[in-house]
């Protein structure tokens, strides 16, 4: 009998342990990546080779995911910044809307508990660009309703920090 790896699976990862060191390390590189790990032992007082294993580790362990570069919505012509609230029909509608992620404007999908079943976050040229978007997320069928919030201004946009302390 075959066994169906077609299906969408979630890879999770067991906790890592991660000490006070690494949380600082953790906290330099999601500043700035780009920083060398001569650099990055000085400030957190290590040799550049421990550095380097300790990030090869964290990578191991699955604590970093991958290296990117954040770049400036309005300046690369997507300012407009908008999260849309999808209401479905049952569930079996959220793995189809998983497609949606090889859209250019959809940053994030988000399968989410309440009054809605997923979450985007959106960044477009303009309010027409948004309504095509919106008018491909209601083209299946499943769609009973969507509400969408546009960003007038952010005031912090930023992943998971590693410090788990209060400054």
């Amino acid at each position: 009998m075959e066994e169906n790896t077609n299906i969408l699976r979630r890879k999770r990862h067991p906790e890592a342990m991660i000490d006070d060191k690494d949380r600082k390390l953790l906290g330099l590189l999601s500043e700035d990546s780009s920083v060398s790990y001569v650099e990055l032992g000085k400030q957190i007082h290590l040799s550049a080779p421990a550095v380097h294993e300790r990030v090869k580790r964290l990578k191991a362990d699955g604590v970093i995911e991958r290296n990117t570069v954040k770049l400036n919505g309005s300046k690369i012509g997507r300012p407009f910044l908008a999260f849309i609230h999808v209401s479905l029909t049952g569930l079996g509608g959220r793995d189809r809307y998983a497609t949606l992620a090889e859209h250019r404007d959809v940053e994030e999908i988000h399968s989410v508990a309440g009054d809605s079943c997923l979450l985007l976050k959106v960044r477009c040229q303009d309010a027409s660009s948004l309504e095509e978007l919106l008018a491909q997320i209601r083209k299946p069928g499943d769609v009973t309703s969507t509400r969408s919030h546009v960003v007038l201004s952010s005031y912090l946009e930023r992943g998971p920090q590693a410090n788990l302390e209060w400054s």
